[in-house]
C-alpha cells in the first residue's frame, strides 16, 4: 500500500512538470484564461473513461452518495484550482520556468500551516523550522539573477498560486473522505471526474461569453492544448489517488520531486540557466518540505 501512493505521487510530479512546460509554451500565444482552460478542456473525456474502466475492472454494487458537503468541497476546490493555475501562468511571465515552479511549490508549506490552523493538526518545533526555511527559499527564488531588486509582485503571485493549490489539495482530500463507501481508487476517480467536469464547463462558459477570440487562439494550437490536457489529467489522477490514501502534507512533500523534473526540463527543453542562489533556493524548498513531513 505504501509503494502505491508513492508511485502515484512520483507519476503526478513527473506529469505535472511536463504540463507546466506545455502551458508555458501555450502562454506565448494564448492568454492566461485560455492557458488555464487548456488544463481542463479534454480532461473530462479521460476522467469519465477512467471511471468507467475502473467499474468495469472492479465492479462495485455500493450506491454512491454525493453529499452536499462533497459538492461544497468540489466547487470551492475547483474555483481555487482555476485561480491557482491562472496565477502560475502569470508567474511564468515574471521569471523563468524553473523559478516559477519553485515559488508555486510553497503549496506544501502553506498546506501544513492551513492544516495546523484550520484542521487542528499538530506541527512540532522542527516543523516550524521547516516553514521558516521554506520562507527563506521563497525569498531567494524571488530575487533577480543580479540581486539588484526584490520582486514583491513575483512573491505575491507565487504565494497566491501556492495558497490556492494548497486549498485545492486539502479540499480534494476532504471530498474523497466523503466517499468512504468506496475503495480509494474509485473515490479518487469520482472526485477527479466531478472536479474536472465542473472546471471545464465553467471556463468554457466564461470564455464563450467574454472572450471567444481566446477559444479561437486555442484552436489554432489544438495539438499543444491537447498535450496540456492529457498531462494535466495524468497528474491529477496521480495526486488525487495518492491523497485518497495519504495526507496532503506527506503527498505534497514527496511531490517536491517535481522541482527536479522541472529543472531538467528547464535546462534541456527551454535551455534556461539558473543562478547560484536559485539553485540554493530550490534546494531549500525541498529541505523545508522534508522537515515538515519529518516533524
Amino acid at each position: 500500500m505504501i509503494m502505491i501512493w508513492i508511485l502515484f505521487t512520483v507519476m503526478a510530479a513527473f506529469m505535472q512538470a511536463w504540463r507546466n512546460a506545455f502551458q508555458k509554451q501555450l502562454s506565448t500565444t494564448v492568454d492566461v484564461y485560455g492557458t488555464t482552460l487548456a488544463r481542463f478542456l479534454f480532461s473530462p473525456v479521460f476522467a469519465i473513461s477512467y471511471l468507467i474502466f475502473l467499474y468495469h475492472q472492479h465492479p462495485m454494487s455500493t450506491q454512491v452518495h454525493l453529499s452536499h458537503q462533497f459538492w461544497v468541497y468540489i466547487l470551492i476546490a475547483g474555483v481555487s484550482q482555476i485561480y491557482a493555475t491562472a496565477l502560475m501562468v502569470k508567474l511564468f511571465q515574471q521569471r523563468n520556468y524553473a523559478i516559477g515552479i519553485g515559488l508555486a511549490k510553497s503549496e506544501a508549506i502553506l498546506a501544513a500551516i492551513i492544516g495546523v490552523i484550520c484542521l487542528n493538526e499538530h506541527l512540532s518545533a522542527w516543523g516550524w523550522v521547516g516553514v521558516v526555511i521554506g520562507a527563506i527559499a521563497v525569498f531567494l527564488l524571488s530575487k533577480g539573477s543580479h540581486r539588484r531588486e526584490l520582486s514583491i509582485k513575483t512573491i505575491l503571485i507565487g504565494l497566491g498560486s501556492g495558497l490556492c493549490f494548497a486549498i485545492t489539495s486539502l479540499l480534494v482530500r476532504q471530498a474523497s473522505l466523503e466517499l468512504t463507501m468506496l475503495p480509494f481508487l474509485h473515490r479518487a476517480a469520482w472526485v477527479l471526474c466531478c472536479l474536472i467536469s465542473f472546471q471545464c464547463v465553467i471556463m468554457l462558459l466564461y470564455l464563450g461569453i467574454f472572450s471567444r477570440k481566446t477559444l479561437y487562439n486555442m484552436w489554432q494550437r489544438v495539438g499543444l492544448t491537447f498535450r496540456v490536457s492529457v498531462s494535466s489529467f495524468l497528474a491529477s489522477l496521480g495526486w488525487f489517488s495518492a491523497m485518497s490514501m495519504q495526507s496532503v502534507g506527506i503527498v505534497k512533500t514527496l511531490g517536491q520531486i517535481e522541482i527536479l523534473f522541472s529543472l531538467l526540463i528547464s535546462a534541456f527543453f527551454f535551455k534556461e540557466k539558473l543562478a547560484g542562489s536559485d539553485h540554493l533556493g530550490l534546494a531549500l524548498v525541498i529541505v523545508a518540505a522534508i522537515m515538515v513531513i519529518w516533524a
